[in-house]
């Protein structure tokens, strides 16, 4: 039946088919935005599998420090840009990493947690309205 139409393409309906080596994944057509995992999309998905969770979690509170740091305005380079909101947000978000993953972050801990409060103090320090002690972003998340 499809054989006999004139638009059927057998090499279509191969890499479609289910199974077929060639059939694309369902987001190949989704354009994806630029994110700055320029290190991370550099590595095969094999090396991924073997770095230690520790070494993973490290990595993304330390990514989420410095995109904290440059929103207010700590960038050591360039004109400062201050985003209190967009700060709060990535603070908050460390916090809750580091919380969430503390028991299992041996000697990266107290250098992790340390740079979190920096962060929330600098914050603190860039509000012109601060919050309330234990209100600022992540201190409910993390004691």
């Amino acid at each position: 039946m499809a054989q006999s139409d004139p638009n059927f393409d057998l090499a279509d309906a191969e890499a479609s088919a289910p199974g077929s080596a060639s059939q694309q994944h369902p987001s190949d057509g989704i354009p994806l935005p630029a994110h700055g995992f320029d290190t991370l999309d550099d590595l095969p998905v094999r090396e991924l599998a073997v770095i230690p969770s520790v070494e993973v979690i490290s990595r993304a509170a330390v990514m989420l420090m410095s995109a904290s740091a440059e929103k207010l305005g700590l960038a050591p380079d360039g004109e400062p840009y201050l985003d209190l909101d967009e700060a709060r947000k990535l603070i908050t978000a460390l916090a809750g990493l580091l919380a969430a993953s503390q028991e299992h972050l041996g000697p990266h801990r107290q250098p992790l947690r340390d740079g979190l409060r920096t962060l929330q103090k600098a914050f603190r320090e860039a509000s012109a309205h601060p919050d309330a002690p234990g209100e600022g972003p992540g201190e409910k998340l993390l004691s």
